[in-house]
């Protein structure tokens, strides 16, 4: 059930483990007294070679650490483990998280020689600083070592594989101090296998320890975290990658310059074993034109980096305002392969490292000196207003493009939306310009009295009745006579209005004779006989022609302000947008509420 692990010694072949029966049948005469089978002798280890006959090995693997000193970016986890074995408050099981690439089997393999190493002379205890010369530590680089189980749970993810896991910790380590499991990819277990193993996990035997490594520990049952001591593996930072490549570098005999060293930190994106892979390609890249030295330019053309000069010149149109070369450009990059959506996002990376950098002092941390010298300059003559809108133009594009039929077309109209708000200017110097705008502007004389027409709710004023019409129309609508009480609110104009008596007028339009409802919906409401009738004469406006009325009279008075007639005078072609709100002075049930 235990798959074969990759060496991570110098020797060029994995020597073959044992089976599963030999392990348990090992482990069987080791617990009941009968004397435990030496582990073989080790066999030298060749060192690596590129000669022919022997098989080139790839960075990665050859440069896998073999202490804890050689493991980059990762010293709070060192630290800790390295007080809890020299206080021996050692958990059973840890749990090893992070991103591809950082260490997660390289820690568990070294916790596994750190708990094991016995020292040269064979009389050493747990160290955070395994010999590297004793036998166990030496079978444990090679992958040998019969009481180092790994397992790769993306292969065994069923209760049977976890069984046998159950089944043979009963049994003491054979020739080691600890046996030890290394579940890779743990999180690929089933929830049977899971369930199957927390038993075991919660209270395992003195003899033997757990070893969990995922990438993906938000997949991990709750009631395993809590039973394991948890490490998080950082992503490495592009500086220390550089100078890990660097140093690389150095032992293999190759010239690589700082600035292609620099992309390939970044392109690895806080990965070791992706870094090494794209430095492995980046050597065999460099040819004899420049010497077998990794230079700045092939590192760039092999990563295709040379479009972010492209996205530098694209985003360059889109500030200038230049609609014509960011459509060619645009159309340049579609005709070469790049998607809308990646392109649009390859903005917004840009827009994020000019915020990052007006926030860092003016620094950019841009992996080629063209890209830092553009990036640098924009965040000098850009403000931060100019580039957080920017970013939400982008955003809102991004979105638009993700979501459209056509994404090529998407991307167009959100890029040229955002050449068109280049010129457009940021809220502070709008607000300067039109404070300034209504400064120079005329004051606006104020009409004499009785001069132009007054709203009409104003000029019906003395006619309307002592009753409050509003409020009646309420009791009718309290009791459940919705249709007549909007019926009295929007479509009649009351003539005389007394207790008991109503006179009133039809708005034009309605043709229907509302008299015998008007007269029953009012006694419901108010418990007395009223005479209701359809008169003669100017009526008051209805409470849906007030309402019309004092909008009106609102919006007039909104367009005469200076400082809306200075706004409107800066931006040709706007429109006053109206809420949606109740008048002041309607007081219908329907908006107070």
């Amino acid at each position: 059930m235990f798959g074969d692990s990759p060496p991570i010694g110098d020797s060029p072949q994995e020597p073959e483990r044992p089976a599963v029966a030999e392990l348990e049948a090992a482990g069987q005469a080791a617990m009941f007294g009968d004397p435990a089978p030496a582990s073989p002798p080790a066999p030298a280890a060749p060192q690596p070679s590129t000669a022919e006959g022997q098989a080139y090995r790839v960075l990665a693997r050859k440069y896998r650490p073999q202490t804890f000193s050689q493991l980059i970016g990762q010293e709070p986890m060192v630290r800790t483990l390295g007080n809890a074995i020299a206080r021996g408050r050692l958990a059973h099981a840890f749990l090893m998280t992070g991103v591809r690439g950082v260490g997660k089997t390289s820690t568990a393999r070294l916790i596994a020689k750190a708990l094991n190493c016995v020292g040269p002379d064979g009389q050493g205890g747990p160290t955070i600083d395994p010999c590297g010369q004793c036998e166990p530590c030496r079978a444990i680089a090679e992958g040998r070592h019969i009481d180092v189980i790994e397992m790769d749970a993306a292969s065994h993810t069923g209760v049977n594989d976890v069984r046998e896991i159950i089944e043979a910790v009963r049994y003491a380590a054979v020739s080691a101090r600890y046996k030890i499991y290394i579940i890779d990819e743990v999180h690929m277990l089933s929830n049977s296998a899971f369930n199957a193993l927390l038993k075991t996990l919660e209270e395992p035997p003195a003899h033997v320890k757990f070893l969990f490594a995922t990438t993906e520990v938000d997949k991990l049952p709750v009631t395993v975290l809590s039973r394991t001591q948890r490490f998080d593996l950082r992503r490495i930072p592009a500086a220390t990658l550089r100078e890990h490549f660097a140093s690389i570098c150095r032992q293999e005999g190759v010239e690589a310059e700082d600035e292609a060293l620099g992309m390939v930190a970044a392109a690895a994106e806080g990965s070791v074993r992706d870094g090494l892979s794209i430095l492995d390609q980046a050597i065999a890249h460099a040819d004899a034109d420049t010497g077998g030295v990794v230079t700045e330019e092939r590192v760039r053309d092999m990563l295709g980096l040379a479009d972010k000069s492209a996205r530098r010149r694209l985003f360059a149109s889109l500030l200038g305002g230049e609609a014509g070369a960011m459509l060619d450009e645009v159309e340049r990059q579609y005709a070469l392969g790049v998607d809308p959506l990646a392109l649009v996002r390859s903005l917004m990376d840009l827009t994020h490292q000019v915020a990052v950098t007006q926030v860092g002092g003016g620094t950019s941390s841009a992996p080629t000196l063209e890209e830092r010298a553009d990036v640098e300059g924009w965040a000098a003559r850009l403000s931060p207003g100019q580039v957080h809108r920017l970013w939400q133009l982008l955003l809102k594009g991004h979105d638009e493009v993700r979501a459209a039929p056509d994404p090529l077309a998407s991307a167009q109209m959100a890029l040229l939306r955002v050449t068109h708000a280049a010129d457009l200017p940021d809220p502070g110097t709008l607000a300067s310009q039109l404070s300034d705008m209504l400064a120079r502007a005329p004051a606006i004389p104020a009409a004499p009295a009785g001069e132009g027409s007054a709203p009409a709710a104003v000029q019906a004023e003395a006619s309307v009745p002592s009753i409050d019409w509003a409020a009646l129309c309420d009791q009718v609508e309290d009791r459940g006579r919705l249709r007549v009480a909007n019926l009295m609110r929007d479509w009649l104009r009351v003539v005389e209005l007394a207790p008991g008596r109503l006179v009133y007028q039809l708005v034009p339009g309605i043709g229907d004779e509302p008299t015998a409802d008007l007269r029953d919906a009012l006694r419901e409401a108010t418990g007395i006989k009223w005479q209701v009738e359809r008169g003669e004469g100017e009526g008051a406006p209805s409470l849906r022609e007030e309402a019309e009325s004092l909008k009106h009279a609102e919006r007039e008075r909104v367009l005469a302000d200076p400082l809306v007639q200075a706004a409107f005078a800066a931006f040709p072609g706007a429109e006053l947008i109206e809420e949606e709100r109740a008048p002041a002075g309607v007081a219908t049930r329907s908006r107070a509420q």
